[in-house]
């Protein structure tokens, strides 16, 4: 099971364990105890690395006070061996409820003095919480017993441990938020707003050795991780990224801190606060010790996604250094207090990225007075307008702004990125090529038609400092237009074919094919078969033949990489190489989105990362391992897993089947459409029966149905009976009905045949996988992972050449019936009216009615 299949399961019997609690407090139960049992496993590697036996850590007591402070101090606190994670499990039915308090309790009085500030009060949430998992001591053990076993199988060692336990927490994050509606917020950034935050500043501080990052408003650590992570990218080295965060909730601090501690980040690395950032400004000082701590902390990178337009506490700050260049922010919106905050604490080549609501840019008063003085004082370097509803709980529209103490530019870069997401239940998300596009907007630094503008220092001042986007970017499709001439006398109107420019420029000879201009203004279609002559012209041909020659060796490429590497490569690095080969090979190609190819690329990145973690993590044999397939079945009344047959541990079975068993796999195929057949012709038999036998028992039991016993039992009867010389109904009737009943008899042969068939064929392909050569497996990958992106990325000519012919061909359509057809259509349709009216009869008030309405229609006067 990968780390997907493993997120998702745990999550969907978690979601089912909380019954009626709230998904917002169960999600520190969960991730407490997947916290707890990190600690656990952390502390059990240590003592193994340092030479412990099994018998010396079964013996792990706090009574052993050497040992107690030598793993202390090593490790930051002390777990008895009566309180580690495993034992509860092997406890089995003896664990209780007690174990856990007891546990919590000593490790908050076992943690070293100079890591309290990471590990003391973590549990508290989860302490505090456990009698809410049940009314009476019983019912709590049953639940917590519950979650330890649903998390036990959570991978914490190996090479990928970080990755997989740090995605299952992630995901358990995200879809907890998804169900915690408001709520959401307060811990939660979705994922790819945080990509997109983290692409922008990862490539400003790539060349750097150390770098420090802050987030002011941690919520639960990921949008902090995410910078590092990507950040991590494009630096050499280990452990040289401080992480700082402050969060003011405490619940929600608890989750900061776990999260950073089990992405295997140093402790020395992670510096933490739960306070207000607002009313005590941190970095700054030592809680301990405020006054002679004074030293303001300055670091490379600020993110946030602060709580929008909440209320805060001005007065008295009008001399906080924070706030003295620019000014204090309204107390009903605190949206630019915490700006202003992050950007104090950059350093002068430093980079940040808030996320703030869309008021932010176009508010009046205070607020209006300091967007004035970040303008003017040149700190503003872009902003991106998100879609609506990309937030859990909010639907406001909101922007992610870029700001620097020191900048060469003078200028803003504006980006409409509000159109761009696909539809994820009630919210949108963004898409990786998305993401991509408006990362390689800000890097780049340029105007994008549509969707970016740079928009100069002197404009802004012109508008008054409003930064509202709609104000720079036109980022909406224009309302069809529909030209007069053309709708009373029919053509195309030439300046509609201009409109499809772009296509004429990448195909220059195709227009001149497919048009004839009959006037300066109009013209007529050439062709009656627009899709061939475009197809076929030498034009768009040569474009699928530029394509197909920039992607020649790609196939190779990709083989080289992906295979020959799979045990080596970067993987967290290796989608950027490839996506920036793609690019490179599409620089000579006109027409196609490179950031549409870019999204084939990341559709089956999704799947190959996966298994090349798996492979890296447990080695090339992984690929010819085969895992018992566990589904969820009733038992006995209760939920249980139980085996259902065998699946790939990589490779599909329906892969192996069509490459090495396709004879198998086609007399399989072949015996199931024939039983189609079957069904069909019994249906067509039965239908065709004359009404008198229609009315007899074999319709009337199941018409429909095929294997309804009663059917085929009283089926049997009467062909039995019409073979002894018994009449029934018509002799048509008759033979029919035998017809039935040989298809009965073949049915059931197949069924059974089909049934052994596909058992075998299971069985086979199982001993197929696992008996593989390296060469035959390394094949069957390049069918999984290559085959499938390289039939995407050749389909994108065709899609973009499909696309030229509806529009062309809506375009001949789009006159063809005239205003003046349908005006005769219509004096037509009403002097038919007319007459059909004249045949009718009535009484004398109604025929007066009726005369007069078919004056109306044949176009008389009243009275004439």
């Amino acid at each position: 099971m990968n780390k997907q299949q493993l997120a998702a399961k745990i999550w969907e019997s978690a979601n089912q364990m909380r019954s009626k609690i709230e998904a917002n407090e169960y999600k520190d139960y969960i991730l407490g105890f997947i916290f707890y049992k990190y600690l656990s496993e952390s502390q059990i590697k240590f003592a193994k690395k340092e030479g412990f036996t099994d018998e010396d850590i079964a013996n792990l007591s706090e009574e052993d006070a050497e040992t107690v402070d030598y793993i202390k101090k090593n490790v930051g606190y002390f777990i008895a061996h009566k309180d580690l994670f495993s034992t509860w499990i092997v406890k089995g039915s003896d664990f209780e409820v007690s174990n856990v308090r007891d546990a919590l309790s000593a490790f908050s009085r076992l943690i070293n003095k100079t890591h309290e500030k990471l590990f003391k009060g973590v549990f508290d949430t989860l302490q505090t919480g456990l009698s809410k998992l049940g009314d009476t001591a019983a019912l709590q053990t049953k639940a917590i017993s519950e979650l330890i076993q649903l998390i036990k199988d959570i991978p914490m060692d190996g090479k990928q441990d970080y990755d997989v336990l740090g995605f299952i927490y992630e995901y358990l994050i995200s879809m907890f938020a998804a169900n915690a509606g408001k709520k959401a917020g307060e811990f939660y950034t979705p994922h790819e707003v945080s990509v997109l935050m983290s692409e922008i500043m990862a490539h400003h501080l790539k060349d750097r050795k150390e770098i420090q990052i802050y987030d002011p408003t941690s919520g639960s650590g990921s949008l902090l991780i995410n910078i590092g992570k990507s950040i991590a990218k494009h630096i050499k080295g280990e452990n040289n990224i401080k992480y700082y965060a402050q969060e003011l909730k405490q619940n929600t601090y608890n989750l900061t801190r776990m999260n950073l501690v089990m992405r295997g980040i140093l402790a020395n690395n992670i510096v933490t606060r739960n306070g207000d950032t607002l009313e005590k400004d941190w970095p700054y000082f030592d809680e301990n010790d405020p006054v002679n701590s004074y030293d303001a902390l300055y670091v490379d990178a600020v993110v946030s996604n602060p709580p929008y337009s909440q209320t805060w506490d001005p007065a008295d700050k009008e001399t906080d250094p924070r706030y003295a260049r620019f000014g204090l922010a309204p107390k009903s919106k605190a949206d630019f207090a915490f700006l202003l905050h992050d950007l104090y604490h950059l350093k002068p080549d430093g980079i940040m990225t808030i996320v703030l609501p869309h008021g932010v840019l176009f508010r009046g008063g205070e607020e209006g007075a300091i967007r004035r003085n970040l303008i003017e004082q040149n700190n503003i370097d872009a902003i991106i307008g998100l879609p609506a509803n990309v937030f859990f709980g909010t639907g406001i529209p909101t922007v992610v702004m870029v700001l620097k103490q020191k900048r060469p530019e003078t200028d803003v870069l504006i980006i409409d990125a509000s159109k761009g997401f696909i539809k994820d239940g009630k919210n949108n998300k963004l898409r990786a090529s998305d993401i991509k596009r408006a990362a390689d907007a800000i890097i780049e630094r340029k105007a994008i038609p549509k969707y970016a503008a740079l928009v100069s220092r002197d404009t802004l001042r012109a508008n008054e400092y409003n930064l509202n986007i709609p104000r720079y970017v036109d980022s909406g499709e224009a309302a069809e237009s529909w030209d007069i001439y053309a709708t009373m006398f029919g053509g195309i109107p030439i300046r509609e074919i201009e409109e499809l420019q772009t296509y004429w420029e990448a195909f220059p000879g195709l227009k001149d094919q497919l048009f004839t201009n009959t006037s300066t203004e109009m013209a007529v279609l050439k062709t009656e078969d627009v899709k061939t002559s475009i197809q076929q012209h030498f034009d768009t041909q040569a474009f699928v033949q530029i394509f197909a020659d920039a992607f020649a060796d790609f196939d190779d490429k990709l083989r080289e990489r992906l295979i020959g590497e799979m045990l080596t490569l970067n993987i967290s690095s290796e989608k950027s190489d490839l996506s920036a080969d793609i690019f490179k090979r599409m620089a000579g190609v006109p027409l196609i989105d490179r950031y549409e190819a870019y999204q084939l690329l990341d559709n089956e990145w999704q799947g190959i990362s996966g298994d090349l973690e798996i492979l890296q993590t447990e080695g090339f044999n992984a690929i010819k391992q085969v895992d018992a397939n566990l589904v969820t079945k009733k038992v006995k009344g209760k939920d249980t897993e139980v085996q259902d047959g065998w699946k790939g541990h990589i490779l599909p079975f329906e892969l192996v089947q069509a490459v090495h068993l396709a004879d198998q796999l086609q007399s399989l195929s072949d015996k199931e459409n024939r039983l189609a057949e079957i069904t069909a012709e019994y249906d067509e038999l039965l239908e065709a029966l004359s009404e008198e036998v229609k009315d007899s028992d074999i319709t009337n039991e199941a018409k429909d149905a095929f294997v309804n016993a009663e059917v085929i039992k009283v089926v049997k009867e009467i062909a039995a009976d019409i073979k002894k010389g018994a009449k029934y109904g018509e002799d048509d009737d008759e033979m029919k009905i035998l017809k039935v009943n040989a298809l009965i008899t073949e049915e059931k042969s197949l069924r059974k045949d089909i049934k052994e068939e596909a058992e075998a064929l299971h069985l086979l392909t199982k001993k197929t996988i696992e008996a593989l050569t390296d060469a035959e497996a390394k094949a069957l990958l390049g069918r999984k992972w290559i085959a499938p992106l390289v039939d995407a990325l050749h389909s994108l000519p065709t899609k973009n050449i499909a696309s030229l012919t509806q529009k062309v061909s809506y375009l001949a359509g789009k006159y063809t019936t005239t205003l003046q057809d349908v005006s005769l259509q219509l004096e037509d349709t009403e002097q038919a009216l007319a007459e059909m009216m004249g045949e009718l009869t009535g009484g004398e008030h109604d025929m007066q009615g009726l005369n007069e309405w078919q004056k109306l229609l044949k176009g008389e006067e009243n009275g004439k």
